[in-house]
């Protein structure tokens, strides 16, 4: 089990073999020269399934530290879960202004150079809890984007009970 440290709002790994393993084998965090840098969703999933711990951490204990710096962490972390344990490569979205991009099952989502059709993001993920309200423009600004990347825009509705739904929303130009 490799150690991390907390850093406000990421863990660091500075053990920077343990650090490249955990990187290359399952696209895990931002690989930096010296250290492996965990967002909080990451480092959760990987606590969780005892691959790292965290200095002063339990996984109870860390998660209650994550939900108090954001308060959508509860859900987005489930949708998170739910597309790791189907070994689905699943990177943050933030770039492309989503929760989550994800790709195909035994893509490489961190390759350099040219990509294949095959390799780029298959879906972007907005994740929300049952009962979230949005605009029409909202949605189809969120579609419009996932059209733009040629990616599809899934919406990964969370219930009281942790269960989700995923609903595919497409672009369609008659």
């Amino acid at each position: 089990m490799v150690e991390a440290v907390l850093s406000e709002n990421r863990a660091v790994i500075w053990d920077r073999e343990k650090a490249k393993d955990i990187y290359e084998e399952n696209f895990f965090g931002k690989l930096r020269e010296d250290r492996l840098e965990l967002s909080l969703i990451e480092a959760s999933y990987l606590l969780e399934k005892k691959k790292i711990k965290i200095k002063d951490y339990t996984l109870k204990k860390f998660i209650a530290y994550c939900e108090k710096i954001d308060s959508r962490f509860g859900f987005r972390y489930a949708v998170y879960k739910d597309l790791r344990n189907r070994d689905m490569p699943t990177r943050t979205g933030f770039k492309f202004g989503c929760d989550f991009r994800v790709y195909n099952k035994g893509v490489k989502p961190l390759k350099r150079g040219p990509k294949q059709a095959g390799e780029h993001t298959k879906w972007i993920v907005f994740a929300v809890e049952e009962g979230f309200k949005f605009s029409f423009p909202e949605l189809s600004r969120a579609v419009r984007l996932a059209h733009n990347i040629r990616a599809n825009m899934l919406w990964a509705v969370v219930g009281k009970n942790k269960k989700i739904a995923y609903y595919k929303v497409e672009f369609f130009k008659p």
